[in-house]
């Protein structure tokens, strides 16, 4: 019984590859704010996608590599979904769900980050942490923050998360009720 035990210890875990390009995801555009697959399929969807992305990674952030039980912070992963953004069509083409740490997480997010910060919901030194990690981890990939897109951007109303073959249109109307929404949040 121990010798059968001892060679399944031994077998290779599932091959997953660590993908720091991650952290270099876009923001989401302003008229699919609130607009997410978690939102439109329903919270058992995102459940399963969630489990089955920490899964896929033996429970590890695959940006930075770190398990969850060696994570700074919180000691879990969050699921973060990934896109194929076409500002010029309006199109947010979700593509699947990655496991991140806090920290990778919350380096995507910079600007609500930010936000945070500036509303004192987040200290200077958790800002400034979760910056270093994310800098860190991109100069350890040979990886470059992009710039901030400066081509042509869709019509607000235009606007459309695809997921298979279905679109589900922007939440607010237009720039005036997102940032009333926004406003509402403070």
């Amino acid at each position: 019984m121990i010798q059968g035990l001892a060679a399944l210890v031994q077998q290779p875990r599932p091959a997953w590859k660590r993908e720091p390009r991650v952290l270099l995801c876009p923001n989401i555009p302003k008229p699919m704010h609130g607009v997410a697959p978690r939102v439109v399929l329903g919270q058992a969807w995102w459940d399963n996608e969630r489990e089955q992305a920490c899964r896929s990674t033996d429970n590890h952030c695959i940006a930075c590599g770190v398990s969850k039980l060696m994570a700074q912070w919180q000691r879990w992963l969050e699921g973060h979904e990934l896109y194929e953004t076409n500002y010029s069509a309006g199109r947010m083409v979700y593509l699947r769900t990655v496991p991140l740490c806090h920290f990778c997480h919350n380096f995507i997010h910079s600007g609500r980050l930010r936000t945070l910060l500036e509303r004192g919901k987040v200290t200077n030194n958790k800002y400034g942490a979760v910056i270093k990690h994310g800098d860190a981890v991109l100069k350890q990939a040979k990886l470059r923050k992009p710039k901030p897109w400066d081509g042509p951007i869709a019509e607000w109303g235009a606007w459309r998360l695809v997921i298979g073959t279905k679109e589900f249109p922007p939440l607010y109307k237009d720039f005036e009720a997102w940032l009333a929404a926004m406003e509402a949040k403070t």
